[in-house]
């Protein structure tokens, strides 16, 4: 059974034209097989149209009104292929072309001056060269304005002539047919990719591209306080632009190297030292490296092993987008105090002395020999 046409438009009995027009135009954007993506949008279309072409008439309303669908019994039909049904094509272009941004009457030029593009380059630096800045020379490929035809991509002595399939405006009119009618769009000509000129003798150079690829030398400033993958932008140092178009942008990637005994965390720097027992026990006055040179740091007596002593101002520099440095990090030194493994006759003496004094009563191991380690592993007592 055919579904009430009001409640197909969603209006009221009593609503006037411009209601009846405005839901119309909200359920055909809503619905139109070439926009939505429900797989009953064709069926709701032809639902809506059908409605629309009834109630939109004041003669096929008022039989409507009266006698039901069998009042306008034949309105739709000659629906089948969207044929038999009078639909106002103004309305419904606006439809169309509201539903797909209107580009049913204007399309974008594509072609022209083009961005040329990014080109990345990957360079390495040591951990010293984070804390305090470098200048690297580094080496990659990117495309150029050809010398030869200045860019235009034509023989020396010739010019660019105007596609004959667009005229020179990079655009072509194409009619699309669809089940409410003819549709015109402007699309990128294809012949001469939205340039709106073709090149019948290409320079021998660049083989009429405009642009050819050339190895590149050039010094790069690394800013103190780089982390590993820090991505360095230099503006304009990419691609060139294809017709005059403005170049891509080069982007440094930075890979720091592991140093030898500094790690890095954030904006500080980590130390691990290692004290002897008595310089823990006694207290010392060590000398200590960071980036910036050696340093004296001072041990409080007592000293146990996972003590951090900061060092303010001995860290990374701390890197602003701009490229500057805003301050420094700390070094932390952390301490590891470690226990002797092999003992002279005279240290181990020292050690019972010094085990007397804090009155406990040990008993000192002798280190095993080979043999006689082989001997219990033999015997089974290892």
């Amino acid at each position: 059974m055919a579904r009430d046409y009001y409640e197909v438009l969603g209006v009221p009995r009593g609503a006037d034209k411009d209601e009846v027009k405005k839901a119309f135009r909200r359920l055909a954007r809503q619905y139109h097989p070439d926009v939505s993506q429900e797989t009953d949008a064709e069926i709701k279309f032809k639902e809506i149209n059908e409605a629309y072409e009834v109630l939109s008439d004041d003669n096929k309303r008022a039989r409507y009104d009266q006698f039901g669908h069998a009042g306008v019994n034949g309105a739709g039909s000659g629906f089948g292929g969207y044929g038999g049904v009078d639909i106002n094509f103004e309305d419904i272009f606006e439809v169309f072309n509201s539903a797909f941004g209107g580009r049913a009457s204007a399309g974008g030029r594509r072609g022209g001056a083009q961005r040329g593009g990014h080109v990345r380059v990957d360079v390495t630096v040591s951990f010293m060269e984070a804390a305090h800045g470098a200048e690297k020379e580094i080496e990659f490929h990117r495309l150029e304005v050809c010398d030869v035809c200045d860019g235009s991509g034509a023989k020396e002595g010739t010019s660019p002539v105007t596609c004959p399939d667009c005229r020179g405006t990079g655009q072509i009119r194409q009619v699309r047919q669809t089940m409410l009618g003819s549709f015109a769009s402007m699309t990128t000509c294809p012949r001469c990719g939205g340039r709106g000129t073709i090149i019948t003798d290409p320079c021998h150079n660049c083989d009429g591209s405009g642009r050819r690829r050339k190895s590149v030398k050039m010094n790069v400033d690394i800013p103190a306080g780089v982390h590993d993958g820090l991505r360095i932008q230099s503006r304009g140092d990419g691609d060139a632009g294809e017709q005059g178009g403005p170049p891509g942008d080069l982007y440094i990637v930075v890979h720091v190297e592991e140093h030898e005994f500094f790690t890095r965390r954030d904006n500080d720097i980590i130390l691990d030292y290692t004290l002897n027992i008595a310089q823990a026990a006694l207290g010392d006055k060590v000398t200590v490296p960071t980036v910036d040179g050696d340093v004296e740091l001072s041990i409080p007596p007592g000293t146990q092993t996972g003590k951090a002593f900061r060092l303010r101002g001995k860290g990374m520099p701390r890197l602003r987008n701009d490229g500057s440095s805003a301050g420094r990090g700390d070094q932390l030194v952390y301490v590891t105090v470690a226990v002797p493994t092999k003992l002279t006759e005279e240290q181990r003496q020292l050690f019972e002395q010094l085990a007397n004094t804090f009155g406990e009563t040990i008993q000192p191991q002798q280190e095993r020999g080979f043999f006689a380690r082989m001997s219990d592993f033999f015997s089974g007592e290892q």
